[in-house]
């Protein structure tokens, strides 16, 4: 009897093994993301990037935060995140300076989320740069390192990269979520919820991890 044990286990592993294949992917292409015809370069190739495209006066983006910035806090070490700011018009393009001028001061963890408060809970449009450099004078930054940092040169560079993308992957609508410079998460019917689009980037980061041992 013991000689039939083994093969019989080996023949119901191949026999879900085939099950499995056979399933239909858990999330497809042209429903739920769409593969971009021209793939962007990431900053790390040794790590899936992936990215979002918010706007600071964006309701949906700011009722997507609090779900993202705790995702952000358990993704594995292979992950890595970047923010990128919507840039349309001239609102958008001086909301993007708030980002870029987070990032130069190493303030985002302080200013990022009380911006979003800013507009949307205390009605301050935040369209000047003085409205601005109030907000992070009540985070502890002063006067004179904001002002050093919202005319620098990196800044204008960093907003100058947020436009670029803006192109380079086809955004048309905030939040916005890429992954790896080769999928834009497609909303709608099929991915109707911010943790859906989130379910789904979790799918194509285990797709690229995947694909990168091979």
């Amino acid at each position: 009897m013991k000689h039939f044990i083994k093969p019989l286990m080996s023949l119901a592993l191949l026999l879900v093994a085939g099950i499995a294949l056979a399933q239909p992917a858990l999330y497809v292409a042209g429903t739920h993301y769409e593969v971009l015809a021209k793939p962007v370069r990431t900053a790390d190739p040794n790590k899936v990037e992936v990215m979002e495209v918010f706007w600071y006066g964006c309701p949906h983006c700011y009722e997507f935060e609090p779900l993202l910035a705790s995702w952000i806090e358990k993704l594995p070490s292979d992950v890595a995140f970047v923010r990128s700011h919507a840039v349309w018009d001239a609102t958008t393009k001086f909301h993007s300076q708030i980002l870029a001028t987070e990032q130069a001061l190493g303030s985002f963890d302080k200013t990022h989320q009380a911006a979003f408060d800013a507009i949307h809970k205390q009605h301050n449009r935040l369209l000047d740069q003085a409205a601005v450099r109030d907000l992070f004078a009540s985070k502890g930054i002063s006067a004179a390192d904001f002002d050093k940092a919202w005319t620098s040169f990196a800044v204008a560079n960093s907003v100058k990269q947020y436009e670029a993308r803006m192109k380079d992957y086809g955004v048309d609508s905030v939040p916005t979520m890429l992954v790896n410079g080769k999928y834009k998460i497609l909303t709608g019917e099929a991915v109707p919820s911010h943790a859906a689009m989130l379910k789904v980037i979790d799918f194509l980061v285990a797709k690229e991890r995947a694909s990168a041992k091979h």
